[in-house]
């Protein structure tokens, strides 16, 4: 396994990152898997050397939570070994205030986020999205005492605009205040839209990119249609993920991964992993697996290196998309 600095920070976090929105409960979705289910998938992360785990309390509600805490509990995994991160800003419950980033839900949030982890602190604390009815300001003061309290030891941000992201940048200067150090965006070979601000910003700021959605929720696995839908449990009842690609350009970019593909006899999936994995200001993305040979897949990804030429063929395609991901 490799290891990099988190941005401008001392942190060492694995070149790879174990999401674990997968893994929960199926009544929050029918595609998640089940705690059992999923010990499995934590344990081959950390026998493949990933350190570097990312959860949210509104994964499965709260029991994604769950699942790693346990997870990592039962496999006698000691905390200061791995990296956590979760995020805090999505609709818990129906009451008005269990939700968006006001002081009371983040200190609300941070502490059952930590009773679900079975842990005092997480590594990394991130804001899901940004919250339009509640002042940078506040938020951004409740989060630096999180950090200065010992319950997180670092804060993110999550998609936004790259305004947004610069607008609270500045104010923690400003005031003193904790720093965001890593950005959690929406990028891939078939949504590059964060190319024109949102990247350049972070490399230009110090910022750790750890991109969601690396492989376009399985869009390169060849079991989507066009149109939506697709012969998996998950690609028929995943309506994020049609709102998000399907578009006909978006099939000749996975055709076009598909074609590079063979040249290295790997899987497409693979490729479009691995074009994320050879841009240097890329730190690790984020990838979920529900089956154990994707898994495997994704860590063999590390060592494929594409040539100028293949990034090329897999970039020439792509065409302009509207913002998608920031809601």
């Amino acid at each position: 396994m490799q290891y990099v600095n988190l941005g401008k920070t001392g942190l060492k976090v694995s070149r790879l990152c174990l999401g674990m929105m997968t893994y929960g409960s199926k009544k929050w979705r029918e595609w998640i898997l089940e705690e059992e289910e999923a010990k499995p998938f934590v344990k081959r992360a950390l026998d493949a050397g990933i350190n570097f785990f990312d959860t949210a309390d509104v994964y499965s509600l709260g029991e994604s939570e769950k699942v790693l805490g346990n997870s990592l509990k039962a496999l006698g995994v000691q905390r200061d070994t791995v990296v956590i991160a979760t995020k805090v800003f999505q609709k818990m419950s129906d009451d008005p205030n269990d939700r968006g980033l006001s002081r009371k839900h983040i200190m609300d949030s941070i502490d059952r986020s930590l009773k679900r982890l079975q842990m005092d602190y997480v590594d990394l604390y991130q804001i899901h999205r940004w919250d339009y009815n509640t002042p940078i300001e506040e938020t951004l003061d409740a989060l630096s005492d999180v950090v200065r309290s010992g319950k997180a030891r670092y804060i993110g941000a999550s998609s936004m605009y790259a305004w947004q992201f610069s607008k609270a940048l500045y104010t923690s200067e400003k005031h003193g205040w904790a720093k965001f150090v890593s950005m959690q965006d929406h990028y891939n070979l078939v949504y590059r839209e964060e190319e024109r601000e949102m990247i350049p910003l972070c490399k230009d700021q110090g910022i750790g990119l750890i991109p969601w959605s690396p492989m376009a929720r399985g869009f390169f696995a060849g079991n989507r249609k066009r149109g939506g839908g697709g012969q998996t449990v998950r690609a028929r009842s995943d309506p994020f993920a049609d709102e998000l690609y399907f578009r006909d350009e978006d099939f000749t970019v996975a055709e076009r991964a598909d074609e590079v593909a063979k040249g290295y006899n790997v899987t497409a999936s693979q490729i479009a992993l691995a074009w994320l994995l050879n841009k240097p200001h890329i730190t690790a993305p984020i990838v979920g697996s529900s089956k154990m040979p994707h898994l495997d897949q994704a860590i063999a990804a590390l060592d494929i290196k594409l040539n100028e030429e293949d990034v090329k063929r897999l970039e020439e395609p792509y065409q302009p998309h509207p913002v998608l991901g920031h809601s």
